[in-house]
């Protein structure tokens, strides 16, 4: 989908990486400018399943000549993607305002937790840390249990490195429209805030509050997750009054009047205590058999191998083993384009070939 576009990705830790390896999957000639070896760290020698599909050069960015090695790299893309803080690229002679000299049209996306701005953009943090503040984990879990998400998976991926892609696909479509590049401001606290206009979307008919425990999807007992009695996990999710309605049918409590009256928040604790009471009778294959194939919106919670071998999962082939490393295939899927599995790159493995081809568009 993006043969053609060349993307200069600068070495930094997850949702950078994360976002080149989806650019990547979908047809960019992603490069990864990666840290030289200095000999006392060996997480920097070790190959990352992020690197998957795209081409290495080392580069020490506190060298000159290295410097102009990445300017002489940067300016024959179409864009390039970094994750530091705000202020590193330019002290580093690679900031937008030098290397979109070389290269109007280039796309610049830059990736962080705070943003390129405000007071706390130059604040250290974590996925944890920027969700927690854009609001996005104040519905995480029951009103009972402290707020937690699956690691990385709302801040780092969907609020950053996501928002990171759309940025520099919407980039590169303008800068092939016009010839003007941008500047892509990515940030986790922003994205993380954004994904919340879903939530904040149920306002309109009731379905949110600002109190933990009283919204649709974080207080009541059809929108929870339930432990069986191995210790493994069911969950449920019926919103909508038929898929309500098969729910209690399959549980046999469609007469009962506990689960009458599904909205109101003053019936939630009691039927949740009773949901919590059933479930733990019985293990979760014996849950997922009763309700499989059923539209009554319950599904057993696996871990990702498990996953992995589920018949729906298995039969779209969406886990897969990479080069020794149990990861998801590339989405979203196209009807007339198939992902590449690209291979995790050797460090430094691709130099020859890629100073050529900086040394030929220069010459252009």
């Amino acid at each position: 989908m993006l043969a053609g576009v060349t993307i200069i990705e600068v070495e930094a830790l997850g949702p950078a990486p994360f976002a080149g390896r989806m650019l990547a999957e979908l047809g960019a000639d992603v490069i990864v400018i990666h840290r030289k070896d200095d000999g006392h760290s060996p997480a920097k020698s070790a190959q990352s399943p992020l690197d998957a599909g795209k081409r290495s050069i080392s580069l020490n960015l506190k060298e000159t000549a290295d410097v102009a090695i990445a300017r002489d790299l940067i300016a024959a893309a179409d864009a390039v993607i970094e994750g530091f803080r705000p202020g590193v690229m330019e002290k580093l002679g690679l900031g937008p305002d030098v290397v979109m000299r070389d290269n109007p049209a280039l796309v610049f996306g830059r990736m962080t937790g705070w943003g390129q701005s405000g007071p706390l953009s130059h604040v250290a943090g974590h996925d944890l840390n920027y969700i927690a503040l854009s609001g996005a984990l104040h519905y995480a879990g029951t009103p009972d249990a402290i707020p937690q998400t699956p690691a990385t998976v709302v801040g780092d991926i969907g609020g950053g490195a996501l928002y990171l892609v759309a940025g520099v696909l919407s980039g590169l479509i303008q800068a092939m429209k016009t010839g003007v590049g941008t500047v892509v401001d990515a940030a986790i606290v922003d994205g993380s805030a954004h994904m919340m206009n879903l939530v904040m979307s149920l306002q309109s008919i009731g379905g949110v509050s600002m109190q933990r425990g009283q919204s649709f999807l974080d207080g009541p007992h059809w929108s929870r997750v339930y432990r069986c009695a191995d210790g493994r996990y069911i969950s449920v999710q019926c919103i909508e009054p038929q898929f309500y309605a098969l729910f209690l049918t399959v549980m046999d409590l469609g007469a009962d009047d506990d689960f009458a009256r599904p909205y109101d928040t003053s019936q939630w604790p009691k039927a949740c205590a009773r949901l919590t009471e059933m479930f733990a009778q019985h293990t979760q294959d014996h849950w997922a058999a009763l309700f499989d194939g059923t539209d009554a919106c319950v599904a057993p919670v696996l871990s990702p191998d498990r996953a992995a071998m589920h018949p729906h999962v298995a039969a779209r082939g969406i886990w897969e083993n990479t080069d020794g490393v149990l990861s998801a295939a590339p989405a979203p899927r196209f009807s007339n384009y198939d992902a590449p599995h690209g291979q995790i790159p050797h460090r430094d493995g691709d130099r020859d070939a890629i100073l050529a081809w900086a040394a030929a568009a220069k010459g252009r």
